[in-house]
Formats: structure tokens, C-alpha cells, sequence
């Protein structure tokens, strides 16, 4: 036990080790309140004075969310070392969140976003200072967890910190080499003597290796065997990056070296965030400092990520998901132009879906009105035109190659390389048998929204006819008559082409039944999962890898095994061998190959739902005309029925009849059922017009301008 005034700790309770310091949990004498106590050793009082009360001074300064706090400095009780008192993380640092299995390919979207505000607002406010850190990495960004459940990050550790203003350099060495900014690194790593001074922008080189290892799971330059055993060609990658690269790796020993200016993809971030990340990391990493961004551009572009909105976007054909990063008052146009680059669906192609109605986007309509999506109700995009399908995009697992000879720190390293690899084969095929879960028959159910549309159009022709006869019954000039009979005519054309359309409509409606083709295609063929279980065999095969890691892993930290768990760690070796090798054959042989079979035959069920949504185009515009024509029709048949009272009446007075079979009583009865027949006919008239539900419905499979749309939000 060790102590100062007012705090006391376990040596045992070690948090972290360093050069000149370690870190410990400890205790509040009188609260019991848990707080990370700094104590340094003696090696640390070698360096100048000034040096040594640097970080002092700039924890002093500095009071933001997202900079862990400093509440005291103090003096061990027996050694009187300084004693920094700062705040508990009890999470953990990012690296620690990076270390688990399933954050191997990278932090979730959404975790990402998280690091990615923290660090910049807690670098924004170092900077605010003058403050460089000049040891940004991984393991100096502790994690909390908030009242609200989310996590907050925080920069640590400032024995490196300095004030630097943007214009001032300095020629000392800090930092760790894989994070380190190439002119740092050749003289640190190298120890190659130069006359070369580094500004603040060094820290933003460091920034951007911490983000991309936070995205993908991996240094963004590797060379073969890794950086501190290559270390000549790991300074040849990061000097020699060209221009928009992100990433260089050695694959094989001398190598080429293979540049990229995408994330790989295994990388769970999606394309619409990648497309804004990649910019800036390939201008933070970036050797030249006259050629890297400042801080003010920084702070702009990642500000500018961080302050859009993301809209989910489900291409119905390609079977993918995407999010759409846009800010709330960019347009509509600009919206479906992102849609465009992440689809190659041209924008006249785009017919947009939201909760199955069809949502219609004015080109000046603002995001901020655009109805709110999540992951499991996002914007449905179909295309008018025919597209292949391209699912859940992955590589076969390649499994690193197994050393023989017994090596602790080998095996632990090709342990947690197995536990990463299957972790994301658990995952691939998880999300898989969500995919395949879908109702790729979205475009299909519309079809009922046409055949409500038929019986609408049969109902008003049928009332219309009433109506004429009506009126023929009542006439009492040939020229009426004549108009009436060729109103009458139409009338009977129209319902004799509405039969042959409803034919066609029922043919359709025979392949949505059950039975009908595309339903049993479906049903049978493409979107039912068969109870194969492989997600549960994959993920028992993957608790014995991961108990096994955890067993290297507690191997390592011993450094020497007695003879008997030596020979258990050789047995345990060959089982991970054996597990790996199963899941594997059980990835490749099963699961990819069923999905394959799946995105395959979904493709060319869309094939055949592609022709049957031409059809209900064609119908589509058919109604449409013929719509216009009964509303013409009935227009000229209330005008009849407005001036058919003012003839008979009169005539009826006078003693003249306007049909020889034709009472003063049925003459009234056939006034009153014109006027009752006209009371209907402007209530289906007034359906018509107010009843747009269908027509809004439909009219995802309509041509644009081909039915009217009712927007909702």
C-alpha cells in the first residue's frame, strides 16, 4: 500500500506503465471515490526541471469533457515522487476497445462517430491553448461510459505536451514509432541525425493512423513482418506514400508495396462515411508538412463530417444498405445525387419508398423534412431499369499460416489472428440470414393497389351508364339525343376495354396468389432460409477459439511454462488448428456457397418482377387516360342533367308529353332519381378526387408525372 495526504493505492492495482511513471488505481482517503493516481519514478527526475513540471502545467490549464481531468498533485508518503491525481477511466483506452475480438475489422459506425467527435473536440481545445500532445495513439484515449450509456473519449497522458503555437517548431523527441510522423520517426526510430524541426501538425500524422486503425482494426503501414521488426522499409512506406493514399503494405518479404486510397473491405464503416474519411486522412498523412492540412482545415472538414445527418437508403434490387451523409438543408436534387454515386442509379431510374407508399422529393426540398429513418426502416430505392444484385461483399477467409515450433508470443498473436478472422465470419453470416430474411416482393403487393384501382374506374363507368340512360329516358330534342346516345357509346367502349384490362390485371394477380409463380418462387426458392443452423455451429466453434486465445493470452504474460502446461498449450495449439479448420470449411463450403445461391436466384426473381411492374406500368398509364376521359364524360352529363328539368317541366304544363308512355307521376320519379343519381355521381366524383391513397400507393410503378402523389413525412 502507498499513499499521500489523501489518496492511497495498491501497487497491484497497476493501470499503466511507462518510461518515467506508472499509473494505479487508487482511493480518496475519505470518500472511497476511485480516482488513476500518476506516480513517477526516479528515472523521470533525470530530465530538466522544466520538463519535469510541463505536465503539471498543462493539465492545469486544460478543463474539457474530452481532456481527462487532473485533480491534484501531491507527494508519495515514503519516496516524496509527485503524485498526479487524475480522473478514473474505468473502460479502459481505445486500444483496449480495439483489442476485442469483435472490433477486429474496426469500431461499429456508430462508435467511430463517437471517437471521431471526442478526439477532435479534446484536440480543438488543446489547441485553443497552444497546446501540441505529440503522443496521440490509441492507448491515450481513455473511454467512459455517460449517463446516457454512450461512450465519451478522452486524451490522456501529457508527459510529451508542450505549448507549441502553429507557427513554432521544436526539435525533441516523444511519441510511439508505428504513430509517429516520418520526420520524427528517422530520427527517433532510425536515429539518423538531421537538422529537420517539427511543428504541430506532427500531431495530426498521429491523428491519422489512431483514426484508421480505429476504422479498420489495423496500422495503415505494414510492412512485412510488421513495423518494429522492418523498420527501414516502414520508413520507406510512410516517406514515400503517394498523393490520396491512405494505406501502404507489404504483403511479402521485399515485397512491393501496395498503396491504397480506399478502406479494405472488411472495414464496417459504411461507403458513405468512407468516401467522407478518406480525404482527410490522405491529407493528414501527409510527410511533407508544407503539403498537410493545418488544424483550421482539419477542424472545418471533420466538423463538416460530423454535423450531417445520415439517411438510410435500402436498394431493394442490389440488396444494400447504405447511409446517405448529407446536412439538413441540402436538397433533394443533391440527395439523389449521393444516391447516384453510391448506387449508379441514374436519378430519372430512382423511385423512392418510405413505410410502402411512395415518397416524392420536390428538388428544393430540404433534408430536415425528409421522414426519419433508422437502420430497420430506411428509404426503399427501387430502379425502373434492370440491376444485378450485389448483397453482403467479402473475401474467403485466409487464415494465417501456423508456426510449428512452440513460441508463446507467436501463438498468442496467431490465436487472436484465428478469434478476429471468425469473429468476422460470425458476423457475415449473421447479417446474411437478416439479408436473406427480406421481402424482396415489396414492388409485388402493389399490385392490389392497381386491381382497388380497376374496380374504382368499373364503379363510376357503371354509375356514368345510369346516368345516360337517364338522360335518354328524359330527352327531348334529337341533337340531345344524339349526344347522349354518343355519350352512351363511350361509356360502353371504356367498360369493354376496362374488361380486357381487368384479364390482364388477373393474370398478374394469379402469380401473387398462392401458387402463382412468383409467390412459390419466393416462398420456395429464394427467400425462405433453410434451418441450417450454421450460424450456431460457426459461433461454437468460435467460444472454443476464443477460449483458447484467452488461454495464450494468459501464456504470454507468463513468459515460461512449467513441462505439464507446456505440453496442455501444445494440445491446445493443435485444437485451434483443428476449430479453425472446420469453421473455415464450414464458411466456404456451406455458408458462402448458399449465399451465392441466394443473391443468384433473387436476381432472377427480379428479373421477373422487373416484367410484371412493366405490365402494371403499362395498365398504369391506361387507367390514367381512361380516367380523364370518364371525368370529361361526366362533366357533359351534369350539364345534360342541369338542363333536362328545365325542358320537362315546362313541356309537362303545357299538356305536352315528352314520351307518349311517359305519367306526370313518372316524370316526377324520374326527376327525383336523376337528382338522387346525381347526389351519387358527385360523391363518386368527390372519391375520385379525395381518395388518393391508392393512386399514391401505385404510383411507385407509375412514370413520373403518370398518377398524382400524396407526400408524406
Amino acid at each position: 500500500m502507498q499513499s499521500t495526504t489523501n489518496y492511497l493505492w495498491l501497487i497491484s492495482d497497476l493501470l499503466g506503465q511507462g518510461a518515467t511513471a506508472n499509473v494505479y488505481r487508487g482511493r480518496h482517503k475519505k470518500t472511497g471515490d476511485l480516482y488513476a493516481v500518476k506516480v513517477f519514478n526516479n528515472l523521470s527526475f533525470l530530465r530538466p526541471l522544466d520538463v519535469q513540471m510541463r505536465e503539471f502545467e498543462v493539465l492545469k490549464k486544460l478543463n474539457h469533457k474530452n481532456i481527462v481531468k487532473l485533480f491534484a498533485v501531491e507527494e508519495e508518503s515514503n519516496a516524496r515522487h509527485k503524485v498526479l491525481v487524475m480522473e478514473y477511466c474505468p473502460y479502459g483506452s481505445l486500444y483496449t476497445v480495439l483489442e476485442e475480438p469483435s472490433n477486429a475489422y474496426g469500431l461499429p459506425e456508430d462508435e467511430f462517430l463517437i471517437v471521431l467527435q471526442d478526439v477532435v473536440a479534446g484536440m480543438n481545445h488543446l489547441r485553443e491553448y497552444g497546446i501540441v500532445h505529440r503522443d496521440i495513439k490509441p492507448g491515450n484515449i481513455m473511454r467512459v461510459i455517460g449517463e446516457d450509456g454512450r461512450s465519451v473519449y478522452k486524451l490522456t497522458d501529457f508527459g510529451a505536451a508542450r505549448e507549441l503555437e502553429d507557427d513554432e517548431q521544436f526539435v525533441s523527441l516523444y511519441g510511439t514509432e508505428e504513430y509517429l510522423h516520418p520526420d520524427m520517426y528517422e530520427r527517433a526510430v532510425l536515429r539518423k541525425d538531421h537538422q529537420k524541426k517539427y511543428g504541430a501538425t506532427v500531431d495530426l500524422w498521429s491523428i491519422g493512423v489512431t483514426f484508421y486503425h480505429a476504422a479498420t482494426g489495423s496500422l495503415p503501414f505494414r510492412p512485412y513482418e510488421g513495423p518494429r521488426r522492418n523498420k527501414e522499409v516502414m520508413y520507406k512506406i510512410i516517406t514515400e506514400k503517394p498523393p490520396g493514399a491512405i494505406s501502404g503494405q507489404q504483403k511479402f518479404e521485399n515485397g512491393k508495396i501496395e498503396w491504397s486510397t480506399e478502406m479494405p473491405i472488411s472495414c464496417s464503416l459504411s461507403k458513405g462515411l468512407q468516401s467522407l474519411l478518406t480525404p482527410v486522412l490522405a491529407n493528414i498523412l501527409e510527410a511533407d508538412q508544407e503539403k498537410c492540412w493545418g488544424f483550421d482545415q482539419f477542424f472545418a472538414e471533420t466538423s463538416d463530417i460530423l454535423h450531417r445527418t445520415v439517411i438510410y437508403v435500402f436498394s431493394l434490387q442490389q440488396a444494400t444498405l447504405h447511409h446517405v451523409y448529407i446536412h439538413t438543408y441540402n436538397t433533394a436534387t443533391l440527395f439523389q445525387e449521393l444516391l447516384f454515386r453510391r448506387t449508379n442509379i441514374s436519378i430519372p431510374n430512382q423511385e423512392l419508398m418510405y413505410e410502402g407508399r411512395r415518397l416524392v422529393l420536390e428538388t428544393n426540398r430540404q433534408a430536415q423534412t425528409f421522414p426519419r429513418t433508422t437502420r430497420d426502416n430506411p428509404i426503399m430505392l427501387l430502379s425502373r431499369d434492370l440491376l444485378t444484385t450485389v448483397g453482403l461483399i467479402f473475401e474467403d477467409p485466409s487464415p494465417p499460416k501456423v508456426q510449428p515450433r512452440y513460441d508463446l508470443d507467436l501463438d498468442a498473436s496467431y490465436a487472436k489472428c484465428i478469434v478476429c478472422l471468425f469473429v468476422c465470419l460470425f458476423v457475415f453470416e449473421y447479417n446474411k440470414i437478416e439479408l436473406m430474411k427480406e421481402d424482396f416482393s415489396d414492388t409485388a403487393h402493389k399490385k392490389a393497389e392497381v386491381f382497388h384501382m380497376c374496380n374504382h374506374c368499373n364503379q363510376t363507368l357503371e354509375k356514368t351508364e345510369q346516368l345516360c340512360e337517364v338522360l335518354m329516358q328524359g330527352n327531348m330534342l334529337s341533337t340531345e339525343y344524339d349526344e347522349i346516345s354518343d355519350l352512351r357509346k363511350k361509356v360502353l367502349r371504356l367498360s369493354a376495354s376496362l374488361g380486357s384490362m381487368d384479364q390482364t390485371m388477373q393474370d398478374i394477380k394469379n402469380k401473387f396468389l398462392p401458387g402463382g409463380t412468383l409467390t412459390d418462387t419466393w416462398t420456395q426458392q429464394v427467400g425462405t432460409h433453410p434451418e441450417d443452423r450454421n450460424v450456431e455451429k460457426i459461433k461454437v466453434l468460435l467460444d472454443a477459439i476464443t477460449a483458447i486465445y484467452q488461454q495464450f493470452k494468459k501464456d504470454k504474460a507468463e513468459r515460461r511454462l512449467p513441462y505439464n502446461e507446456e505440453q496442455i498449450h501444445k494440445f491446445d495449439k493443435q485444437k485451434l488448428v483443428y476449430h479453425a479448420t472446420k469453421a473455415r470449411t464450414l464458411f466456404t463450403e456451406e455458408c458462402a456457397m448458399k449465399y451465392r445461391l441466394f443473391i443468384s436466384k433473387s436476381e432472377e426473381w427480379m428479373r421477373k418482377v422487373h416484367h410484371v411492374r412493366k405490365q402494371l406500368l403499362s395498365l398504369a398509364g391506361q387507367f390514367m387516360n381512361m380516367e380523364q376521359e370518364v371525368t370529361m364524360i361526366i362533366q357533359r352529363v351534369y350539364k345534360l342533367l342541369e338542363q333536362l328539368p328545365q325542358k320537362i317541366i315546362p313541356m309537362a304544363s303545357s299538356g305536352i308529353k315528352p314520351q307518349a308512355y311517359l305519367s306526370q307521376s313518372t316524370l316526377v320519379e324520374m326527376t327525383l332519381g336523376m337528382k338522387k343519381l346525381k347526389e351519387e355521381m358527385e360523391g363518386v366524383v368527390k372519391e375520385l378526387a379525395e381518395n388518393n391513397l391508392f393512386l399514391e400507393r401505385f404510383g411507385t410503378l407509375t412514370l413520373d408525372g403518370g398518377l398524382r402523389n400524396v407526400d408524406r413525412v
